[in-house]
Parts: C-alpha cells; structure tokens; sequence
C-alpha cells in the first residue's frame, strides 16, 4: 500500500509553448494544468503583502493525494478575499502604542536564507513596529503586569513579512485550540466584568492551575519581566521555531531574538502601581518622548539557528511553544538592527488601523509543524477581516507592501484599487500588461518540502508532555531578588482568588518547580504546601542556570537614555544644578526639575528656572535616579507636605540611587530616611555629578534594606 504522505519532487516544467514578448509563457503541470508564467512586460503574480507567488495552480498539500494544509497562506488569502468581494477593539493586545523606523542588515546571511532583507549589508528596510499589553482593554493602563506584544511589519522587497511576537519568548498553551479558553479565563469574569487588565482572579488561575503546560509561562508572567520599565528596556522574541530556506532550497530552524541596545529593566510592583495611577500612558509618553528627543530606540536583531541534529537531541520538542532554547546551547548571533526614529501622524491610521498576521512570510522563511503558530496562521487573518471591515485591509496605507504588487483580487468592502482592463482571471488569453500578472516559478515563495508520517488524530507529541523542567530552570536562573518577586507576584496574585481549591491547586505545581518557592507562596498565603502535583513526564533535572534569563543579568551600562528627577526648592544651589544638568547630557540621560509649584523656581544666584513637574504630579516612581537639591527653607517647607516626604521616602524603598545636599538631611528624616546614607545615597559635596552618573548605571541598590 502506499504511504498516504510521500515527498514529491518540485515538477518540472513542460517544454513551453512558442509565445511573444507581450504574451505569458505557457507551461503544463504533472496534472496537466495550465501555467502561465511572467516574464518580460508580463509582471509578477504576488500576493496582497507583495510576496511572489510560485504557483496559483495547486493548493499546498501533503503529498500529492494527502490532504490540503493549513498554512498555504496563498491559497487562503484567495480564497478569504474571493468569500467577501460581496459586500472593532481588538480582542487581544487592544491597548497598543507604535513607531515608524528601518531594519539595516549587518550581517548578511544567504547560506541560511534568501530572504530578501538578509542579503546586503547596510541596506535598510522600512519597518513599523507596535507594543502593546495583551488582556487589557484600549483604556487600560500600561504598567499592568502582563505579556508585551512586540510585533514588527518590515516592508521588504519581496512583499511584507510579519515577525509577530512578544517580550516573553513562551507562551501559556501549546495548540490553539486552547487559546479561546486561554483569553476568556485572562479576561474580565463574563458576569460582573472586572478585573480588568490584570489576571488576579479566580477564572484565570483555575485555567492554568488545570494546565500544567502554563507553568513555564506563568514563571515568567510573575517575574518583572511583565512590568517593564519602557518597551525600549524590554527584549523581544518570534516565540516559535520558524524555518529559514536558502537559494538552493536548504532549510535550517530558526528562532528570532530581539535585544535592546539600551539593556534590560523592570519596575518594582510598587512602582507600576503608583505609575499606574500617576500617568496611566507611561510606556506611551516614553516612546514618544525618546524619538521626539532623538534618542532613538533601538534593538539589535538575532537569530538562533540549528539544524535536525540538534533538534532530534535537544530534550524537548522545538515545536513546543511553551519551551525556549537556552542562549548558551544555541548562541543568538546578531544579524541587524532596529531603529525606530519617526512617530506616527495620525494614532487611528497607523496604530490602530496596522494589521499583523504571522502567515506573513517571504521566500527565504518559512513555517514549521508548531501547533500553536498553524493556528494563529489561520486566525489572525481572520481577526483582521473582521475587524477592519473586510478583506481589503491590506489597501489601508499602513498595511500596504511598499513592493510592487499584482493579483486579481477585486471588489469587497472598502475596495480601493481593483485590476485594471479587462482580465480578473488566470490563465487568460489576453497578452502583456492586459492579463495581468502570471506565476513566478523562479522567484515565487515554494514551501519546504518536508515528509510527514503518522495517522490523522488529535494527539500532542510525546516531549510536550514535559511541563516543570524550563520552568525550574528559568526560576534559577534569577538572581535572589528576582526569585523574591516572583513568590511576592504569586501571593499577591493567589490572595485575590477567592476560592480555596484553586489556590491549593495552583500551589501544587510550584513544588515540582522549586520547594523554597513552594514554601514562600505557601508562607505568604498561610496555606500548607500541598502535595505535588503528579507530573505528566518526569522532570529533567540538572538543566544548567542561563544568565540570559536574568534581567538583573542583562541591564545598562550605563544611565544613558535614563532620566533624572530632582526635587528642588526655592534657593537650591545653582552651579549644583547646572553641574547636574551637564553631566546627565554627557552621560545621555534626561533630567526633570520637580519643584512645589509649576512655573518658576529662584534658585541660589537669583535666577530662575521653569519647573517640569508639581511635586505632587511628578512623583519619584516616573524616573530612574533621584536627586534631591533644597535650601534650608526649602526642606523646612517639605518637611510638612505629605507629597514631599512621600517623593523620597518612595525614591529609598525603590532602591533608587540618590544624591542629595546636606540642607536636605531634616527634611529627609522626617520623611523616616536613615541617618547615615547607604551605598546607594550620596552627598553631593562628597561626588561629582559624572561619577553619581557612572553609579546609577546599577539603577537599583538593592542591597539597600527595605
């Protein structure tokens, strides 16, 4: 009997049939199907994102008797357009902030991949990148702790390619079937809708306390990599295993990493909830503030890229989503950049309207069998017919290729451009520009050819049943602080749910992760450690600790891009403050004068300076480093105001570094400072402003006690 799947050899083309220049060259398949290929004024066949199409004959299939797959992104966008030529919020990452900018290729990599973009070095690629938070609504706030969406269009030429991905590189499910169940549960309870924005509630923690495959995400959904400080401090990751194919169709996995040239940082839990209410558009004004000052974010782009070796002897299934890679098994190697250095002019237009799919892919680049990413090639298209009005969202400028682009789609909702002449169709009679585009065997995007074995059934593979290991292994991987707020992160989170049986089941896990962890949760709680739950496959013990799964691991060095807040009065030193201002320009930081008032502030010479920020409206949580410059006058008064004293009191439970007069000292103990300054205070007599600059490099002192 024959196998049901087989691997079939690419056809090879029949001899063509005699044409002219303004006619498309005619090929048969091994159906015997008509081709019509481009050539000479005959242009290329793409799709609506611009990319080549290799072959408008045949749907993609397993073999040539098996079945149709679900990632032939050709033939459903065809097929999606053709369904509604007759003629809202997003349900996920609804609350989302973008930048237009360029990708630069600076190592070219045509052994891996044909992709256009990888193939010149210093040549730049439009790019247009969106962030944002995942459960909450669009006026929600933006310090919630929750999963970024870090998801960037490059406008390649060869048609648009989507790396749609988040700042955590695993996620909470393993097929998409669970992903409905997977944002209900996250979502505000149906019956009396809240919370919102945040996951502290029965539903979502009796869903993951029911899925153990969540247990490496909620690791890092708890730990500070889901507060971040700014989305330019904050990694991104493609989050599954694509495949890259070079020229002469060889493929190699791959995995995509972004990394912030600015280095990695966090806020405290505090922090987000005092950001939180201070300025709920944070991470917003941040972006905005940084590229409108020239400080431009950007990312250095890497890939890890192995080959079926390494995956047949890696001790988890690379199609698992809900694994990771370690850095130190499979070094990242940086290929390009990101730059982000032009807002957008109109929010509606671009931000809101900018519509990502991950079955955006271009020749070079290609899918692989994670169950997880088939399902969001099928449904974010989808997503997006529904909810910018139709299948014409790709006229939306925003989304449009910046390529050339040809087809035959026409009509529906929204139609901005339909063919021209008389030709919608293919194969035609008609010759040159007038029948339109034809194939490009050549160019055109072609799958990788891979052999598929087994019987159709609904079954997961054996490895993903392995849901502890990364989980323990990224917890050990934290430093002690950050392992101190992943437990805090869990109490916090469990004391909102109110049903018992879903605490003591979430906390059954946490032993087969680590029982210190296990213990402090169950401390925090007042609950007993539960006994473990039975795990699905034995853990692998002994994965080694990988320093780049630390934040504190991967921060700056250097304050730069950072900003400054200083508390100042009437009287404060003059020539401090300029010395100040001076050396956060040459260490590249940002200062923000705070004062008691907004307006002008007379300083020690008589003169006067304009005050950013009303003390009660700029509190200490909206910077990274503090100074507090006051007369004696001055520290009388805010030795008196509720806000004064909560500005630095904050500032020293924060960790913050601090360069403070010696004016100040009452003022600061009557906000319940200590006497003696810590390593992380400093009297400003006693540094000068570069070397206090050089320090705050560390952005915490947490050996500070609390």
């Amino acid at each position: 009997m024959a196998k049901a799947a087989t691997k079939t050899k690419s056809k090879t083309p029949a001899k063509a049939t005699k044409s002219t220049v303004n006619q498309p060259q005619t090929i048969y398949g091994e159906g015997g199907e008509t081709h019509q290929t481009a050539g000479g004024d005959v242009p290329v066949m793409t799709t609506s994102q611009g990319v080549p199409v290799s072959d408008d004959q045949n749907t993609l299939r397993q073999g040539a008797r098996g079945p149709a797959l679900m990632e032939d992104f050709h033939f459903r966008e065809k097929m999606f357009h053709f369904d509604h030529e007759r003629i809202p919020e997003r349900v996920v990452h609804a609350r989302g902030y973008a930048a237009h900018g360029y990708f630069e290729t600076l190592d070219p990599i045509p052994d891996l991949t044909r992709a256009d973009i990888f193939q010149r070095k210093g040549e730049k690629t439009p790019v247009f990148c969106r962030f944002s938070t995942v459960a909450g609504n669009k006026g929600s706030a933006d310090l919630a702790r929750d999963v970024r969406g870090f998801a960037v269009k490059f406008y390649t030429q060869e048609g648009n390619w989507d790396l749609v991905g988040n700042n955590i590189p695993v996620f909470f499910i393993q097929d998409a079937m669970k992903f409905p169940d997977l944002i209900h549960a996250a979502k505000q309870e149906p019956d009396r809708g809240f919370p919102q924005a945040q996951t502290a509630h029965d539903n979502f923690w009796d869903f993951v306390s029911l899925m153990p495959e969540a247990m490496h995400m909620v690791m890092w959904a708890m730990s500070d990599r889901a507060i971040p400080r700014s989305f330019r401090f904050m990694e991104g990751f493609g989050v599954h295993t694509f495949r890259f194919v070079n020229a002469d169709g060889k493929s190699s996995y791959v995995k995509f990493h972004w990394k912030p040239k600015q280095g990695l940082q966090s806020v405290t839990w505090d922090e987000a909830l005092k950001i939180n209410g201070a300025d709920p558009d944070f991470h917003r004004r941040d972006l905005w503030n940084a590229i409108q000052s020239g400080d431009y974010p950007e990312w250095e782009l890497g890939v890890q890229v192995f080959d079926d070796e390494f995956a047949d002897s890696f001790p988890f299934d690379i199609l698992d989503a809900t694994k990771l890679i370690p850095e130190e098994d499979v070094p990242v190697r940086i290929i390009g950049r990101m730059v982000l250095d032009r807002v957008v002019d109109n929010f509606f237009a671009e931000t809101e309207q900018v519509a990502f799919c991950t079955q955006n892919i271009v020749p070079g680049i290609d899918f692989t069998n994670d169950p997880l990413l088939q399902g969001r090639n099928f449904s974010y298209l989808d997503t997006q017919i529904k909810r910018l009005g139709g299948p014409n969202f790709t006229h939306i400028p925003i989304n449009a290729p910046k390529c050339p682009f040809h087809h035959f789609q026409q009509d529906g909702h929204m139609a901005m451009h339909n063919p021209k002449g008389r030709a919608n169709y293919e194969p035609n009679s008609w010759g040159g520009a007038e029948g339109g585009p034809r194939e490009a065997p050549e160019t055109g995007f072609r799958s990788v050819q891979t052999e598929a074995e087994g019987v159709k059934d609904r079954v997961r593979p054996e490895l993903f049943a392995d849901h502890y290991s990364q989980a323990r292994q990224f917890y050990l991987s934290q430093t002690e602080v950050e392992q101190m707020h992943i437990a805090d992160a869990l109490v916090f989170e469990l004391s909102k749910v109110e049903t018992n049986a879903i605490r003591e089941r979430l906390l059954s896990h946490l032993p087969n992760i680590d029982e210190g962890l296990a213990q402090s949760v169950a401390d925090g709680l007042g609950m007993e450690v539960p006994k473990p739950a039975k795990p699905a496959r034995e853990r692998v013990d002994g994965l080694a600790e990988s320093t780049a799964l630390s934040i504190l691991k991967n921060g700056p060095d250097s304050f730069a891009g950072r900003k400054l807040g200083v508390l100042i009065s009437d009287g404060a030193d003059a020539k401090l403050l300029e010395a100040l201002k001076k050396g956060a320009e040459k260490a590249g930081a940002v200062i923000a004068l705070v004062g008691p008032r907004v307006g002008s502030v007379t300083l020690s010479d008589g003169s006067s300076v304009e005050a950013d920020e009303k003390i009660d409206g700029g509190p200490s949580v909206l910077f990274d480093a503090v100074a507090v410059l006051v007369s004696e006058k001055g520290a009388e008064k805010f030795a008196g105001s509720h806000p004064a004293k909560t500005w630095v009191a904050d500032a020293f439970a924060h960790k913050k570094f601090m360069m403070v007069t010696d004016e100040a000292l009452p003022f600061l103990k009557k906000a319940g400072l200590p006497d003696e300054p810590d390593g992380g205070m400093f009297f400003a007599k006693d540094i000068k402003p570069s070397a206090f600059f050089k320090e705050c490099a560390a952005l915490r002192f947490w050996d500070r006690s609390a």
